[in-house]
């Protein structure tokens, strides 16, 4: 079943068997909220690592109940980072959150050698974004990692949204590479980058999905408007993942989204052994409770 909708991905994160998130400095109060909306749905269970008087006096003030919640008393921040990396390493959880900590410092933890969860490539965010106006997720990548990939890692951020995609049900996600126009123009290096993706989809050298480019985003989206600028193709204008040149265009569709747009959305770090949720202190306790239980169903069927 390819989900398209979060009330899908909630229901999902809560079927089966029951699920784990380790949060590392989970000693800030926005992301003790978002655990309370969390537990009164009851969407996971929670191991809290960080300072255990500050998680206990801020969750009294969010009115979080700690009853049944795993405290690990550790106020050091690499430290706590580091146990509840190892926690979900271990399989003692699936999915990771970062707290109030660094992101620096988070993904050292995350990249250690001993107890962390590289796999040898590169990691990525991914933005799952619903829009009333559509009838499927948009999957938006990548706004908060990477600067200015290189075609090489362009490849393996379109791998990483697709195994999102995979687990949210979309067996074969057509990805469109974004630009500011739809055509190749050798001044700009984003289409020539999206021309070669598209011809290394073409020869299944990138597996998985469809990939084309370059999109302007409007006929990425939509038919209408490819069919307009007669822009054509399986991906034209039904595209489900919109791989963005670098992460300036990335950052400001996403935030756009979220401030300007009547969306909702979740976002998980991809391409690590486990799922990771790394939002933004600027996110909604809405969105970070929607990113948790994304990063909760693709950790249950990755």
């Amino acid at each position: 079943m390819m989900f398209n909708s979060f009330d899908q991905i909630i229901s999902e994160a809560k079927s089966g068997a029951r699920q784990r998130i380790a949060i590392a400095a989970a000693n800030d109060a926005d992301v003790l909220e978002a655990v309370k909306l969390a537990r009164d749905i009851d969407l996971a269970d929670f191991s809290l690592f960080g300072d255990g008087v500050s998680i206990g006096e801020l969750a009294k003030k969010v009115g979080l109940s700690l009853d049944g919640v795993e405290i690990v008393d550790e106020p050091g921040l690499q430290l706590s980072a580091l146990k509840a990396v190892q926690h979900v390493s271990s399989g003692k959880a699936g999915t990771l959150m970062k707290g109030l900590i660094g992101t620096t410092d988070f993904l050292r933890a995350v990249l250690d050698k001993e107890v962390g969860l590289r796999t040898g490539s590169l990691i990525s965010h991914v933005a799952v974004i619903k829009s009333p106006k559509f009838d499927r997720f948009f999957y938006l990548t990548d706004g908060a990692m990477n600067i200015a990939p290189s075609l090489d890692q362009k490849i393996q951020i379109i791998n990483n949204a697709v195994r999102v995609a995979h687990a949210l049900g979309n067996e074969n996600p057509k990805v469109a590479c974004i630009a500011a126009v739809e055509t190749v123009n050798p001044d700009m290096p984003a289409t020539i980058d999206a021309s070669l993706l598209a011809k290394m989809s073409d020869r299944r050298q990138i597996k998985g999905c469809v990939v084309d480019g370059p999109f302007g985003l409007d006929n990425a989206v939509s038919q209408e408007s490819a069919r307009h600028k007669g822009v054509s193709g399986p991906v034209a204008g039904q595209a489900d993942i919109l791989m963005c040149p670098e992460i300036v265009t990335g950052n400001v569709i996403y935030k756009a989204l979220s401030y300007f747009a009547d969306v909702e959305c979740g976002a998980v770090i991809s391409g690590a052994r486990a799922p990771i949720v790394l939002t933004s202190r600027a996110d909604s306790p809405r969105t970070k409770l929607l990113s948790m239980a994304t990063a909760v169903a693709v950790a249950k069927n990755s």
